[in-house]
Protein backbone atom coordinates (compact mmCIF):
# COMPACT_ATOMS: atom_id res chain seq x y z
CA UNK A 1 0.00 0.00 0.00
CA UNK A 2 1.34 3.77 -0.82
CA UNK A 3 0.90 5.54 2.26
CA UNK A 4 1.14 9.86 2.15
CA UNK A 5 -0.51 12.87 2.42
CA UNK A 6 -2.92 15.65 0.97
CA UNK A 7 -3.13 19.07 1.97
CA UNK A 8 -5.60 22.00 1.58
CA UNK A 9 -2.61 24.67 1.67
CA UNK A 10 -4.39 25.96 5.17
CA UNK A 11 -3.21 29.20 6.16
CA UNK A 12 -4.23 28.56 9.64
CA UNK A 13 -2.96 26.43 12.96
CA UNK A 14 -6.48 26.92 14.72
CA UNK A 15 -6.70 30.86 16.00
CA UNK A 16 -3.04 31.56 14.41
CA UNK A 17 -3.20 32.86 10.89
CA UNK A 18 0.04 32.69 8.98
CA UNK A 19 1.03 34.98 6.59
CA UNK A 20 0.49 33.43 3.18
CA UNK A 21 4.34 33.39 2.59
CA UNK A 22 4.99 31.59 5.63
CA UNK A 23 2.18 29.29 5.13
CA UNK A 24 3.41 28.16 1.72
CA UNK A 25 7.16 27.52 2.85
CA UNK A 26 5.91 25.25 5.78
CA UNK A 27 4.15 22.80 3.08
CA UNK A 28 6.35 23.12 0.94
CA UNK A 29 9.15 22.13 4.00
CA UNK A 30 6.42 19.27 4.91
CA UNK A 31 6.15 18.14 1.16
CA UNK A 32 10.19 17.23 1.40
CA UNK A 33 10.16 15.78 5.00
CA UNK A 34 7.82 13.69 3.16
CA UNK A 35 9.46 12.72 0.61
CA UNK A 36 12.55 11.97 2.29
CA UNK A 37 10.41 10.24 4.92
CA UNK A 38 9.60 7.94 2.23
CA UNK A 39 6.14 8.84 1.71
CA UNK A 40 4.72 7.68 -1.47
CA UNK A 41 2.59 10.50 -2.28
CA UNK A 42 1.97 13.89 -1.64
CA UNK A 43 -1.43 15.75 -3.22
CA UNK A 44 -2.51 19.25 -3.20
CA UNK A 45 -6.52 19.80 -3.36
CA UNK A 46 -8.48 22.74 -4.75
CA UNK A 47 -10.51 25.75 -3.79
CA UNK A 48 -11.19 29.02 -3.97
CA UNK A 49 -11.73 30.01 -0.45
CA UNK A 50 -9.55 32.98 1.66
CA UNK A 51 -8.33 29.98 4.61
CA UNK A 52 -6.87 27.61 1.66
CA UNK A 53 -3.73 28.57 -0.49
CA UNK A 54 -4.66 25.45 -3.19
CA UNK A 55 -6.55 27.16 -6.00
CA UNK A 56 -3.93 26.31 -8.66
CA UNK A 57 -2.39 23.15 -7.25
CA UNK A 58 0.07 22.23 -9.95
CA UNK A 59 1.81 25.72 -9.04
CA UNK A 60 2.45 24.47 -5.56
CA UNK A 61 3.00 21.18 -6.56
CA UNK A 62 5.74 22.35 -9.49
CA UNK A 63 7.51 24.27 -6.60
CA UNK A 64 7.63 20.99 -4.73
CA UNK A 65 9.02 19.17 -7.93
CA UNK A 66 11.88 21.35 -7.73
CA UNK A 67 12.82 20.42 -4.41
CA UNK A 68 12.25 15.98 -4.18
CA UNK A 69 13.28 13.09 -5.48
CA UNK A 70 11.25 10.33 -5.34
CA UNK A 71 7.18 11.24 -4.02
CA UNK A 72 4.44 11.42 -6.23
CA UNK A 73 3.17 14.82 -6.54
CA UNK A 74 -0.79 14.62 -7.48
CA UNK A 75 -3.88 17.44 -7.61
CA UNK A 76 -6.84 15.89 -4.74
CA UNK A 77 -8.69 16.99 -6.39
CA UNK A 78 -8.38 19.07 -9.92
CA UNK A 79 -11.88 20.51 -9.45
CA UNK A 80 -12.36 19.06 -13.67
CA UNK A 81 -16.14 20.89 -13.99
CA UNK A 82 -15.07 24.14 -13.99
CA UNK A 83 -11.49 23.62 -15.53
CA UNK A 84 -10.62 23.67 -19.25
CA UNK A 85 -9.42 20.17 -19.89
CA UNK A 86 -6.45 21.39 -21.79
CA UNK A 87 -5.34 23.58 -19.61
CA UNK A 88 -4.92 20.78 -16.98
CA UNK A 89 -3.45 18.69 -19.21
CA UNK A 90 -0.72 20.98 -20.27
CA UNK A 91 0.06 22.22 -16.37
CA UNK A 92 0.32 18.41 -15.37
CA UNK A 93 2.40 17.42 -18.50
CA UNK A 94 4.51 20.66 -17.38
CA UNK A 95 4.82 19.23 -13.77
CA UNK A 96 5.65 15.44 -15.49
CA UNK A 97 8.79 16.97 -16.64
CA UNK A 98 9.77 19.17 -13.84
CA UNK A 99 8.91 15.85 -11.66
CA UNK A 100 10.73 13.55 -13.94
CA UNK A 101 7.69 11.50 -14.22
CA UNK A 102 6.16 12.21 -11.01
CA UNK A 103 2.30 13.67 -12.05
CA UNK A 104 -0.82 12.49 -11.00
CA UNK A 105 -4.16 14.22 -11.23
CA UNK A 106 -7.24 13.10 -9.54
CA UNK A 107 -9.98 14.57 -11.67
CA UNK A 108 -13.67 15.57 -9.60
CA UNK A 109 -16.20 17.33 -9.62
CA UNK A 110 -15.61 19.00 -6.26
CA UNK A 111 -17.54 19.06 -2.98
CA UNK A 112 -17.08 22.43 -2.28
CA UNK A 113 -19.30 25.11 -5.35
CA UNK A 114 -17.51 27.95 -5.26
CA UNK A 115 -15.14 27.43 -8.44
CA UNK A 116 -18.58 27.56 -10.27
CA UNK A 117 -19.74 31.24 -9.99
CA UNK A 118 -16.34 32.30 -9.98
CA UNK A 119 -15.67 30.69 -13.49
CA UNK A 120 -19.26 31.32 -15.18
CA UNK A 121 -20.68 27.70 -14.62
CA UNK A 122 -24.40 27.02 -13.85
CA UNK A 123 -24.34 24.38 -10.84
CA UNK A 124 -27.66 22.75 -12.74
CA UNK A 125 -24.39 21.66 -15.31
CA UNK A 126 -22.84 19.85 -12.08
CA UNK A 127 -22.25 16.28 -13.75
CA UNK A 128 -22.99 17.20 -17.63
CA UNK A 129 -19.33 19.30 -17.25
CA UNK A 130 -17.53 16.78 -15.33
CA UNK A 131 -18.65 14.08 -17.91
CA UNK A 132 -17.89 15.96 -20.86
CA UNK A 133 -14.43 17.80 -19.63
CA UNK A 134 -13.01 14.27 -18.36
CA UNK A 135 -13.85 12.70 -22.15
CA UNK A 136 -11.70 15.31 -23.27
CA UNK A 137 -9.33 15.39 -21.18
CA UNK A 138 -8.57 11.59 -21.39
CA UNK A 139 -8.68 12.22 -25.46
CA UNK A 140 -6.23 14.36 -25.17
CA UNK A 141 -3.69 12.10 -22.87
CA UNK A 142 -4.49 9.59 -25.65
CA UNK A 143 -4.06 12.01 -28.64
CA UNK A 144 -1.52 14.29 -29.71
CA UNK A 145 -3.86 16.37 -32.41
CA UNK A 146 -7.35 16.67 -30.98
CA UNK A 147 -10.92 17.10 -32.96
CA UNK A 148 -13.55 17.41 -30.77
CA UNK A 149 -16.77 18.91 -30.13
CA UNK A 150 -18.92 18.98 -26.91
CA UNK A 151 -21.34 21.55 -25.49
CA UNK A 152 -19.22 23.52 -23.02
CA UNK A 153 -16.22 24.21 -24.47
CA UNK A 154 -15.29 25.78 -28.39
CA UNK A 155 -14.45 22.57 -31.10
CA UNK A 156 -11.07 21.33 -31.53
CA UNK A 157 -10.36 20.36 -35.31
CA UNK A 158 -6.95 18.93 -35.18
CA UNK A 159 -5.44 20.77 -32.71
CA UNK A 160 -2.19 19.97 -31.20
CA UNK A 161 -1.30 20.25 -27.20
CA UNK A 162 1.92 20.81 -25.91
CA UNK A 163 3.99 19.64 -24.15
CA UNK A 164 3.63 16.16 -23.76
CA UNK A 165 3.97 14.36 -20.26
CA UNK A 166 7.27 12.43 -19.92
CA UNK A 167 5.40 9.37 -18.46
CA UNK A 168 3.58 7.86 -21.64
CA UNK A 169 0.18 7.92 -20.00
CA UNK A 170 -0.14 10.53 -17.24
CA UNK A 171 -2.15 8.73 -14.58
CA UNK A 172 -5.63 10.34 -14.49
CA UNK A 173 -7.50 9.13 -11.69
CA UNK A 174 -11.25 9.84 -10.73
CA UNK A 175 -12.12 10.88 -6.91
CA UNK A 176 -15.76 10.32 -6.07
CA UNK A 177 -17.46 10.68 -3.18
CA UNK A 178 -20.82 7.70 -2.66
CA UNK A 179 -22.46 8.53 -5.32
CA UNK A 180 -23.14 5.09 -7.13
CA UNK A 181 -22.84 6.68 -11.19
CA UNK A 182 -18.87 7.87 -10.09
CA UNK A 183 -18.07 4.26 -9.02
CA UNK A 184 -19.33 2.69 -12.30
CA UNK A 185 -18.45 5.95 -14.73
CA UNK A 186 -14.62 5.31 -13.35
CA UNK A 187 -14.92 1.26 -13.81
CA UNK A 188 -16.50 1.41 -17.17
CA UNK A 189 -13.25 4.01 -18.06
CA UNK A 190 -10.73 1.41 -16.49
CA UNK A 191 -9.55 4.68 -14.45
CA UNK A 192 -8.23 4.29 -10.93
CA UNK A 193 -10.44 5.55 -7.77
CA UNK A 194 -9.94 7.61 -5.10
CA UNK A 195 -12.69 7.37 -2.66
CA UNK A 196 -13.28 10.40 -0.34
CA UNK A 197 -14.18 8.38 3.25
CA UNK A 198 -14.95 11.89 6.12
CA UNK A 199 -17.25 10.34 8.20
CA UNK A 200 -19.33 7.05 9.53
CA UNK A 201 -17.97 3.39 8.50
CA UNK A 202 -15.22 3.07 5.96
CA UNK A 203 -16.64 -0.48 5.28
CA UNK A 204 -20.13 0.92 4.46
CA UNK A 205 -18.07 1.86 1.06
CA UNK A 206 -17.49 -1.92 -0.14
CA UNK A 207 -21.02 -2.40 -2.16
CA UNK A 208 -19.84 0.72 -3.97
CA UNK A 209 -16.15 0.03 -4.64
CA UNK A 210 -17.57 -3.73 -5.52
CA UNK A 211 -19.88 -2.09 -8.30
CA UNK A 212 -16.63 -0.57 -9.59
CA UNK A 213 -14.36 -3.54 -10.05
CA UNK A 214 -17.32 -5.53 -11.82
CA UNK A 215 -18.27 -2.45 -14.21
CA UNK A 216 -14.14 -2.26 -14.91
CA UNK A 217 -14.22 -6.10 -15.27
CA UNK A 218 -16.83 -6.06 -17.40
CA UNK A 219 -15.42 -3.52 -19.89
CA UNK A 220 -12.83 -5.50 -20.38
CA UNK A 221 -10.00 -3.88 -17.54
CA UNK A 222 -8.03 -6.09 -15.96
CA UNK A 223 -7.61 -6.88 -11.96
CA UNK A 224 -4.47 -4.65 -11.70
CA UNK A 225 -5.59 -1.68 -13.69
CA UNK A 226 -8.16 -1.17 -11.60
CA UNK A 227 -6.78 0.69 -8.74
CA UNK A 228 -8.39 1.97 -5.40
CA UNK A 229 -7.32 4.63 -3.18
CA UNK A 230 -8.57 5.70 0.05
CA UNK A 231 -8.90 9.68 1.39
CA UNK A 232 -9.46 9.96 5.23
CA UNK A 233 -9.13 12.83 7.81
CA UNK A 234 -6.06 11.43 10.21
CA UNK A 235 -3.47 12.54 11.74
CA UNK A 236 -0.50 10.55 13.32
CA UNK A 237 2.04 10.94 16.32
CA UNK A 238 4.11 9.14 18.89
CA UNK A 239 0.70 6.86 20.50
CA UNK A 240 -2.98 6.83 21.18
CA UNK A 241 -3.13 9.80 23.50
CA UNK A 242 -1.58 12.55 22.28
CA UNK A 243 -2.65 12.19 18.58
CA UNK A 244 -6.17 12.11 19.81
CA UNK A 245 -5.19 15.14 22.52
CA UNK A 246 -3.66 17.07 19.63
CA UNK A 247 -6.41 16.43 16.96
CA UNK A 248 -9.69 16.78 18.76
CA UNK A 249 -10.03 20.26 19.26
CA UNK A 250 -9.09 21.31 15.75
CA UNK A 251 -10.82 18.80 14.18
CA UNK A 252 -14.35 19.72 16.11
CA UNK A 253 -13.93 23.50 15.19
CA UNK A 254 -12.87 22.51 11.80
CA UNK A 255 -15.71 20.38 10.57
CA UNK A 256 -18.49 22.12 13.03
CA UNK A 257 -17.62 25.15 11.04
CA UNK A 258 -18.17 23.30 7.85
CA UNK A 259 -21.42 22.32 9.47
CA UNK A 260 -22.41 25.53 9.50
CA UNK A 261 -22.03 26.18 6.02
CA UNK A 262 -23.33 22.77 4.51
CA UNK A 263 -26.25 22.58 7.06
CA UNK A 264 -24.86 19.76 9.38
CA UNK A 265 -25.23 19.64 13.05
CA UNK A 266 -22.34 20.57 15.03
CA UNK A 267 -19.96 17.84 15.83
CA UNK A 268 -19.92 16.26 18.96
CA UNK A 269 -17.34 13.63 21.44
CA UNK A 270 -19.31 10.64 20.83
CA UNK A 271 -18.86 11.26 16.90
CA UNK A 272 -15.51 12.08 17.28
CA UNK A 273 -14.69 8.76 19.42
CA UNK A 274 -17.18 6.44 17.00
CA UNK A 275 -14.95 8.46 13.98
CA UNK A 276 -11.78 6.72 15.30
CA UNK A 277 -12.97 3.66 16.68
CA UNK A 278 -11.62 0.78 14.50
CA UNK A 279 -14.48 0.72 11.66
CA UNK A 280 -14.56 4.59 11.98
CA UNK A 281 -13.41 6.99 9.06
CA UNK A 282 -10.57 9.11 11.18
CA UNK A 283 -7.26 7.48 11.40
CA UNK A 284 -6.08 8.79 14.22
CA UNK A 285 -3.32 7.85 16.84
CA UNK A 286 0.04 6.13 17.64
CA UNK A 287 1.63 3.97 14.74
CA UNK A 288 0.01 0.65 15.85
CA UNK A 289 -3.38 1.89 15.99
CA UNK A 290 -3.00 3.59 12.68
CA UNK A 291 -1.12 0.88 11.31
CA UNK A 292 -3.85 -1.68 12.12
CA UNK A 293 -6.50 0.48 11.00
CA UNK A 294 -5.35 0.84 7.96
CA UNK A 295 -4.78 -3.03 7.24
CA UNK A 296 -8.47 -3.50 8.31
CA UNK A 297 -9.61 -0.45 6.15
CA UNK A 298 -8.19 -2.16 3.38
CA UNK A 299 -9.32 -5.94 3.75
CA UNK A 300 -13.13 -4.06 4.42
CA UNK A 301 -12.62 -2.69 1.14
CA UNK A 302 -11.44 -5.42 -0.95
CA UNK A 303 -7.72 -3.93 -1.11
CA UNK A 304 -6.73 -0.30 -1.24
CA UNK A 305 -3.69 0.32 -3.01
CA UNK A 306 -3.33 4.04 -2.01
CA UNK A 307 -3.89 5.64 1.78
CA UNK A 308 -3.96 9.85 1.88
CA UNK A 309 -3.94 11.25 5.50
CA UNK A 310 -6.02 14.79 5.42
CA UNK A 311 -4.16 16.28 8.19
CA UNK A 312 -3.67 19.84 7.94
CA UNK A 313 -7.46 21.34 8.72
CA UNK A 314 -7.26 20.44 12.05
CA UNK A 315 -5.71 23.50 14.00
CA UNK A 316 -1.92 21.48 13.94
CA UNK A 317 0.76 22.88 13.87
CA UNK A 318 3.38 23.16 11.40
CA UNK A 319 6.00 21.13 13.74
CA UNK A 320 3.24 18.83 15.13
CA UNK A 321 2.48 18.16 11.21
CA UNK A 322 6.30 17.26 10.68
CA UNK A 323 6.35 14.80 13.66
CA UNK A 324 3.62 13.34 11.94
CA UNK A 325 5.41 12.55 8.73
CA UNK A 326 8.26 11.12 10.53
CA UNK A 327 6.23 8.44 12.57
CA UNK A 328 4.85 7.66 9.34
CA UNK A 329 7.77 7.30 7.51
CA UNK A 330 9.64 5.48 10.20
CA UNK A 331 6.83 3.62 11.65
CA UNK A 332 3.27 3.61 9.99
CA UNK A 333 5.00 2.13 6.57
CA UNK A 334 7.17 -0.48 7.97
CA UNK A 335 4.24 -1.78 10.02
CA UNK A 336 1.73 -1.40 6.82
CA UNK A 337 4.06 -2.73 4.36
CA UNK A 338 6.47 -4.94 6.52
CA UNK A 339 8.12 -6.72 3.17
CA UNK A 340 8.70 -3.73 1.78
CA UNK A 341 13.08 -3.09 0.65
CA UNK A 342 12.23 0.49 -0.12
CA UNK A 343 14.88 2.81 0.62
CA UNK A 344 13.98 5.55 3.26
CA UNK A 345 16.30 9.06 3.53
CA UNK A 346 16.59 9.87 7.63
CA UNK A 347 14.44 13.23 8.14
CA UNK A 348 16.45 15.60 10.54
Amino acid sequence: MEIGIDSFASAMYGNNKLSNVDAMEQLLDRIVAADEAGLHVFGIGEHHKKEYLDSVPAVILAAAAARTKKIKLMSAVTVLSTSDPVRVFQQFATLDIISKGRAEIIAGRGSATEAFPLFGFDLNDYGALFTEKLNLLLQIREQEFVTWSGEFRPAMNNQPVYPRPLQKKLPVWVGVGGTPESFVRAGNLGLPLMVAVIGGETERFRPLVDLYRKSGAEAGFKPEELKVGLHSPGYVSDNDESAVADYYPGYVETWTKVGRERGWPPVTKAQFEAGISPKGSLVVGGPDTVAEKLKRHSEALGGIDVFTFQMDIAGLSHQQLMNSIRVIGSKVIPLVNPNSKEDTLPLL
